[in-house]
């Protein structure tokens, strides 16, 4: 395998990504037999796929299971290396991306930087209702959420237990769906026989969704379906209802405050802080305005992608911020750069294919929107498993994957049960947690999100 001396003066195209993401990964690997060298830096050296997260925070899953070293992923890549830096600026004269570690040079700059929580200018909620974006959002809610329960067990007072034992899950979308079922099955399968003096199939689990039903981007059948499926499994679903306040122990809907044990978040996303490094201009969410070959309008040589986008399909409609559109978007910015390098005409402007849509509610339970097709129940739940499994990197992984679900499906167990940081266990230790959310400002994280289609 050929090995590249890094110190030498580079006579190739110089390609540097910033993530190390879906789009960004998907990005390096399509240049692996060209004439360029490609740099990818990431502040983490980890690929997460992020579509199972929820899984980690409810312990069904281990980080292991869901995250790859990404000097891993690409060490059979003779052409490219794996910096792990804080991209701090990116100077568009001298082509320069300046990081904590120091500045390098580009010939073409690839930005996957993925998105972050958005709070809607209430960013102090952020660290009493973190989201799930990464392996240390995931932890530290299954952290919030075990504790809850151990302090509950402590607890003499029967109304501080019922406080403690409930969760709040806020936004109806895929992922506060998937979470709100998932903490159901875990207080009322998993634990039910873990205490004795709290009952875990007693806890409350409420999804609170300001729109008028959850999974607003599925047809309304296959929304009613999750609304009733989430219904019959003890989850509280709040539609038309606002949240005016997140505190360190509540909950306010108006002037209404619900005690919570855990509260996460799940309502929104905004864009990194690419839009500011290089000086483009974007959009309400603060993607990038790209040009239909995804280039920076005025800089040719920089390409933005994924959820840092700001891409429209032909239909005028944006494309979602989902794994297979941050992949697509990876494959064609490598056919514009091998084709500037063959002196080839571009190809023609970008077009995001959309395959379906998924989401899962419980066990044994699923939606599945494909372009011609509906599928709901226990098919949809087979089809999601399926999908999921096609989607992670490497054999292990598929193969640890599918055991834990297998296992955990038959057993009804959660084997990644670990409170794996130090908790106040006191009664009066409600959010005492030392967590701060990621700033998009503090370096990148290339990470589409959401869920794969098929």
């Amino acid at each position: 395998m050929r090995r590249i001396n890094w110190n030498r003066a580079m006579t190739v195209c110089r390609v540097m990504i910033i993530g190390g993401g879906f789009g960004g990964l998907e990005t390096a690997k399509a240049l692996a037999r060209e004439p360029v060298d490609v740099t990818l830096i990431d502040r983490q050296n980890h690929h997460c796929f992020q579509p199972l997260l929820y899984q980690v925070a409810t312990a069904t899953l281990s980080p292991a299971d869901v995250a790859w070293p990404i000097r891993g992923i690409l060490s059979r890549q003779a052409n490219a290396r794996v910096l792990i830096a804080n991209v701090e600026a990116v100077d568009t004269e001298q082509r320069l991306v300046r990081t904590d570690g120091g500045d390098y040079a580009y010939d073409q700059l690839v930005v996957a930087t993925g998105a972050t929580h958005a709070y809607f200018g209430n960013e102090e909620w952020a660290r009493h209702a973190p989201g799930l974006k990464r392996i240390e959002d995931a932890t530290e809610i299954r952290r919030r959420v075990l504790s809850a329960f151990e302090r509950a067990e402590l607890a003499d007072d029967a109304a501080h237990r019922d406080a403690l034992t409930t969760f709040i899950v806020v936004g109806g979308g895929p992922t506060g769906v998937e979470m709100a079922g998932a903490m159901a099955d875990m207080a009322r399968e998993a634990l039910s026989n873990d205490f004795r003096n709290v009952d875990p199939a007693r806890a409350r689990v409420l999804l609170v969704e300001a729109g008028p039903r959850v999974l607003a981007a599925f047809p309304e059948a296959l929304s009613a379906y999750t609304h009733d499926a989430l219904a019959r499994r003890g989850v509280e679903v709040l539609t038309d209802t606002t949240v005016t306040d997140i505190g360190h122990d509540t909950v306010s809907i108006g002037e209404k405050k619900i005690p919570a044990g855990a509260v996460v978040w799940a309502a929104g996303v905004a864009a990194s802080s690419a839009g500011n490094w290089l000086g483009a201009d974007c959009d309400r969410a603060g993607r990038v305005k790209v040009l239909p070959d995804l280039a920076v309008p005025g800089r040719p040589d920089i390409f933005v992608i994924g959820d840092t986008a700001a891409v429209a399909d032909e239909t005028g409609t944006p494309v979602p911020g989902i794994a297979p559109a941050a992949k697509q978007m990876g494959r064609y910015v490598a056919s514009v750069i091998k084709a500037r390098l063959a002196h080839e005409p571009a190809p023609a402007a970008f077009r995001y294919r959309h395959h379906g849509d998924l989401a899962t509610i419980d066990r044994g339970a699923a939606v599945v929107k494909l372009s011609r097709l509906t599928l709901k129940g226990f098919p949809a739940w087979a089809f999601w498993g399926i999908a999921h499994i096609y989607f992670l990197i490497g054999m292990r992984n598929r193969i640890a994957v599918a055991f834990s679900w297998l296992w955990d499906y038959v057993t009804f167990g959660r084997r990644a049960r670990l409170i794996t940081q130090p908790a106040m266990l006191g009664p009066d230790a409600m959010g005492t947690s030392p967590f701060r959310p990621p700033s998009p400002t503090c370096g990148p994280r290339a990470q589409a999100s959401n869920h794969p289609a098929v």
